[in-house]
């Protein structure tokens, strides 16, 4: 996907402030029973088509507005994605802004899921 540049240094300059993890971190926790609170961020027509198994829907137009009614524990870990990482990457920065402490963006996000045949839920 071809990014604009203002929108990738949002991009870079959020990700040099948070914590990422990977798909390949995530398929490991998962497959040893760990729990995370998996939350996709992408778009309605993007989750419709699939999601990580668990996975919770809070898409990135509207995170900042609902994320205290659905996750009110700002000490939860939680585990963010979208389709690539960028996304999600901005999104933990706005968790963490908003004073949630233990939050990740999910590099390589939902491509990459795929790309690592990682489980599907639709």
């Amino acid at each position: 996907m071809d990014h604009a540049p203002g929108f990738l240094k949002l991009v870079k300059d959020a990700k040099a402030g948070i914590k990422e993890t990977d798909v390949a971190g995530i398929r490991g926790r998962l497959a040893k029973g760990e729990n995370p609170i998996l939350v996709d961020v992408r778009e309605d027509n993007e989750w419709a088509k699939g999601r990580i198994p668990g996975a919770r829907h809070i898409g990135r137009g509207i995170l900042e507005r609902d994320v205290e009614k659905e996750l009110p524990d700002h000490s939860a870990e939680i585990i963010l994605y979208c389709g690539g990482g960028f996304r999600s990457a901005l999104a933990a920065e706005s968790l963490q802004k908003m004073g949630y402490t233990n939050v990740w963006s999910m590099d390589g996000g939902w491509r990459g899921w795929l790309a690592a045949k990682g489980e599907v839920e639709k």
